[in-house]
C-alpha cells in the first residue's frame, strides 16, 4: 500500500506549495501596485457651491506640516472627466505637493453622479465655474490666496484666459492647449486621416463632410437638420455633443490670452500631439505673452497629446501594465518634474522659470 500513497503525498506537496508560490507572487504585486498608488500627499473630498449647486471635488494638500499652501487648480480637457481623471491626475498632484503646493479638482457636472450636464456648458461657463473654486479656496485658512494658479489641458486652452480675466492668478499651467476651434479640429482630422494612411479619395470625402458641418454650425442648425445632412451617418455625434459643439466652436484664445500679461505661464507641448497644432500654438503664445518675460515653453518629443509616452500610449497591454505597477512613468520625461520645479522657483519668489 505504502508505495501507492507515497505519490500522492509527493503530488498533494507540490500543488500546495505551488499555490503558495503562487499566493506569494499574488500578494508581492498586489503590494507593488499599492505602493506604486500610494502618493505623498492628503486627499479630501469637497464641496463647492457654484450657480446654485454643488461642485463635488478633491483638494489634495502637501503633508509638510505647513498651516498654508498655495494651490493648483485643475480645468479639465474635453470629455466626461471626474475630478481625479481616473487617477491620471493624482501623479500631477503629488508632484505639486513636492513643491509645496496643494490641487483642487472637481467632477465635471454630470460626470461621477455630479449635478448637472458638462455639454451644456460654454466655455465662460467653465471660465465662472473655476472662478468660483478659487473662491472658495481663497477662503480657507490652508491656502494662501496670493499663491493660486490654474492648470489645464487641451481644451482648458480656451477657458484659462477668461478665468484669469475674471480673478488674479498667480501662475498657469498650459498643456496641450488649442487656440482656435476650427482650426484645431482641421488640423485634427488632417493629422488622424494621414496616420490611418488614408487614400487621396478618402480625405477628400472626410474635409467636405467637415466643410458641411462647418457650414451646418454657421446657420445654426439643428441637430436634426445635421443628422439629415449626413444622412444619418453622424458618427457617433449626439444631440448634446452637436449642442455642445453649437455653444463653442467660435473659441479663440487669441485675444483672451491678452489676460495672461505677466503672468508666468508654462507652456507644456507634445512632439506627437494629433489633436492640436502645436506649432501654432507656440507662435501664438509668444506673440501675445513673450513681451512680458514670464512665458516659458517645454517641448516633449516622445510625448503625445496627453503628455504620456507616446510609445507607452499606442500599446493597451503596455499603458495598462505601466498605469498599473509605475503610474508616474506613464508621463513623457522630465514632463513631472518640470512641473515641479516651476512651482518650487515661484514658491522661491521667481516670476517665471529659471
Amino acid at each position: 500500500m505504502c508505495p501507492k500513497i507515497q505519490p500522492r503525498r509527493r503530488g498533494l506537496r507540490i500543488a500546495v506549495w505551488s499555490l503558495v508560490t503562487s499566493l506569494v507572487v499574488a500578494a508581492g504585486l498586489v503590494g507593488v501596485v499599492l505602493w506604486q498608488h500610494s502618493y505623498d500627499m492628503h486627499e479630501q473630498r469637497v464641496s463647492i457651491r457654484h450657480g446654485g449647486h454643488t461642485l463635488n471635488g478633491v483638494l489634495a494638500t502637501p503633508e509638510d506640516g505647513r498651516k498654508r499652501h498655495g494651490l493648483v487648480v485643475y480645468v479639465h480637457g474635453d470629455g466626461p472627466i471626474d475630478a481625479t481623471h481616473d487617477d491620471g491626475y493624482k501623479p500631477l498632484w503629488e508632484a505639486n505637493a513636492k513643491a509645496g503646493y496643494a490641487s483642487l479638482s472637481w467632477d465635471k457636472p454630470g460626470v461621477a453622479g455630479a449635478p448637472g450636464d458638462w455639454l451644456d456648458q460654454s466655455m465662460d461657463d467653465r471660465a465662472d465655474e473655476a472662478s468660483a473654486a478659487i473662491a472658495w479656496a481663497r477662503a480657507r485658512p490652508d491656502i494662501d490666496g496670493d499663491r493660486i494658479g490654474l492648470w489645464g489641458a487641451s481644451q482648458a486652452g480656451w477657458v484659462l484666459p477668461k478665468v484669469a480675466a475674471k480673478t488674479p492668478v498667480s501662475f498657469v499651467i498650459a498643456v496641450s492647449p488649442a487656440i482656435n476651434w476650427l482650426q484645431q479640429g482641421r488640423y485634427n482630422l488632417l493629422a488622424e486621416l494621414r496616420a490611418d494612411g488614408a487614400s487621396p479619395a478618402r480625405t477628400k470625402a472626410e474635409i467636405a463632410k467637415s466643410d458641411t458641418t462647418r457650414r451646418l454650425l454657421a446657420r445654426h442648425a439643428t441637430f436634426e437638420e445635421y443628422v439629415e445632412a449626413m444622412r444619418g451617418d453622424t458618427d457617433g455625434m449626439t444631440a448634446g455633443r452637436w449642442g455642445f459643439i453649437s455653444k463653442n466652436y467660435t473659441a479663440d484664445a487669441t485675444q483672451d490670452l491678452r489676460a495672461l500679461r505677466g503672468v508666468p505661464v508654462l507652456l507644456t507641448l507634445a512632439g506627437h500631439d494629433i489633436n492640436v497644432d502645436t506649432a501654432d500654438t507656440e507662435r501664438v503664445y509668444r506673440k501675445v505673452l513673450d513681451a512680458g518675460g514670464a512665458l516659458e515653453a517645454k517641448r516633449y518629443p516622445d510625448a503625445t497629446h496627453s503628455l504620456l509616452k507616446q510609445s507607452v500610449e499606442r500599446s493597451d497591454p503596455k499603458i495598462t501594465l505601466t498605469a498599473l505597477f509605475s503610474p508616474r512613468s506613464l508621463f513623457a520625461d522630465g514632463f513631472l518634474d518640470d512641473q515641479r520645479q516651476f512651482l518650487k522657483y515661484l514658491g522661491r519668489g521667481g516670476n517665471t522659470t529659471p
